[in-house]
């Protein structure tokens, strides 16, 4: 072996052998651990990101030594099906908790935990972390490595189907009772992309329970949330729920090399700062403006909305509306914007 190999512990020679050729070409070393918001203009700040770097010289190092070393001392290898893409980069860690400004009794959910390289830059900056991991083994894993904090709750549940807001609002009930005082909690999660998704669409309608949403996501779909917007191509349903519901931001790229093992395609992370109920559009049913307007109008993309509408009302009552709202009565659902639809079905549905 290389005289890089040294380095590593014996132990790790099983599950490292195979990888060394792929890792020594492309995993980043660790560096000192950064806040990215201390730029030394904001004394608050400062003083934060200050107290950050203190706890983040606590922590212990948690680069893909520590992350290839929590494997193997379980026999585990990451489970494609469960689509197990482990961070190496420590420093993107301590970026997606400073992308939340995770601070001193935060609450955080965090999704599919794996090896706890996150879990442990978000403990070490104060906060308290609600973990949902379907794995069992990386479960017991993660929920053994920080036993000793008493900063962690382990749910050992498959994500898309627990009761996600049970889960932490006894958590924030629990922490109100011993004296804390949580007002909202956060999510700052690395989730497996295949479910991407299902995870948009169950948390941003929380924003009673969750201030933001922080999400490292496949690039392109990232792109797809965030940049896609009426007239383009790329314009869906699911652009329509993000701002429904949230004010999304595209905040930085992650390349592939980032991750083991190295998926095929590179990542990004987005930030989602919720609304309130109080602050939806306003419209008489969420219900029924998704799934009778919006979804409906979309079935049939290219088609006029008074042919894919037509199971609201008539062919006429639609054009009607659509000129009340100010647009062609020839208009097709790519040309709405999220006002205009939130008006054409306050005009087409009543209450």
């Amino acid at each position: 072996m290389s005289s890089w190999a040294p380095h590593l512990p014996s132990s790790l020679q099983p599950i490292l052998q195979p990888c060394l050729p792929e890792l020594r070409r492309r995993v980043p070393r660790p560096r000192p651990w950064l806040s990215p918001r201390d730029n030394g203009t904001d004394s608050v700040g400062s003083k934060r990101a200050d107290v950050k770097c203190a706890r983040a010289s606590q922590k212990s190092p948690d680069d893909y030594h520590a992350t290839l070393r929590a494997l193997n001392s379980r026999g585990r290898k990451p489970r494609k099906s469960l689509g197990q893409h482990y961070m190496l980069n420590s420093e993107i860690n301590d970026q997606l908790a400073g992308a939340a400004n995770v601070g001193e009794g935060d609450v955080v959910l965090e999704i599919g935990p794996g090896t706890g390289s996150l879990t442990n830059v978000l403990i070490s900056s104060g906060a308290t972390v609600l973990a949902v991991e379907k794995d069992p083994y990386m479960a017991a894993l993660v929920e053994e490595r920080f036993a000793d904090t008493g900063r962690l709750k382990v749910v050992e549940e498959d994500f898309v189907k627990c009761h996600i807001g049970s889960h932490i609002s006894l958590l924030l009930e629990s922490l109100r009772d011993s004296g804390a005082k949580p007002r909202f909690a956060k999510v700052v999660s690395n989730i497996p992309f295949n479910i991407s998704k299902d995870v948009v669409k169950q948390l941003l309608p929380m924003g009673d329970i969750f201030s933001e949403v922080v999400l490292l996501l496949q690039e392109e779909t990232a792109v797809r949330l965030v940049g896609s917007s009426a007239r383009t191509s790329e314009y869906r349903p699911i652009n329509l729920f993000v701002n429904f519901y949230s004010d999304p931001e595209y905040k930085f790229d992650v390349p592939r090399s980032s991750f083991f093992p190295q998926p095929n395609v590179d990542a990004a992370v987005v930030t989602f700062k919720l609304k309130k109920s109080a602050d939806y559009p306003a419209v008489c049913s969420t219900k029924s403006f998704f799934s009778l307007v919006v979804n409906s109008a979309f079935n049939g993309k290219r088609k006029m909305l008074r042919n894919t509408l037509q199971h609201i009302c008539t062919p006429l009552e639609i054009e009607t509306a659509l000129q009340h709202v100010g647009l062609p009565a020839t208009s097709r659902p790519e040309e709405l914007t999220l006002d205009d639809f939130v008006k054409l079905h306050n005009l087409l549905v009543r209450p």
